[in-house]
């Protein structure tokens, strides 16, 4: 089944390339970003709302339920890196929720768009794709291959 959406919390980083990416395919995105719109480049409302209106606020409180809620919402969870989670408190707890819920999921070097190609053609039905990883700031440089893979793959896919 073919992508039909991406799901994203919008962080720089991977995050924030599969919105870019979605919007340059003219694929729907959605999912929950923090209360306000805030991300590490965005800190003042309205945020990350001012440029991807489709996203929704979580309500105030731990980053955790806007995390839970995109993993919830999502058919199957894809996190990329550049090294490894072990950095990001974030991404692991992505992983965690991933594997509470019963979720699909792949932690993978943003580089492998054949690893990825691959593993969500595998999947019986993935629709709404969550995408997640460190932020930039985490992991220097990940959004720019995280853009280039899902553009990759999502071209490749439609």
């Amino acid at each position: 089944m073919p992508i039909t959406s991406i799901v994203s919390g919008g962080q720089t980083g991977a995050d924030r390339a599969a919105l870019d990416v979605a919007v340059a395919l003219g694929l729907p995105y959605g999912g929950w970003c923090p209360s306000g719109g805030w991300a590490e480049d965005l800190p003042d409302p309205p945020g990350l709302l001012a440029r991807y209106p489709l996203l929704r606020p979580a309500p105030p409180g731990p980053a955790s339920t806007r995390t839970r809620w995109n993993v919830r919402d999502s058919d199957a969870t894809l996190v990329l890196v550049l090294t490894s989670i072990a950095g990001s408190p974030g991404t692991r707890l992505t992983v965690e929720l991933a594997v509470g819920l019963g979720k699909p999921h792949l932690v993978v070097p943003a580089l492998h768009s054949p690893e990825v190609a691959e593993w969500l053609a595998s999947l019986p039905a993935v629709s709404r794709l969550n995408v997640a990883g460190p932020r930039e700031s985490e992991e220097p440089g990940l959004y720019d291959t995280a853009y280039r893979t899902l553009s990759t793959v999502l071209t490749a896919d439609a």
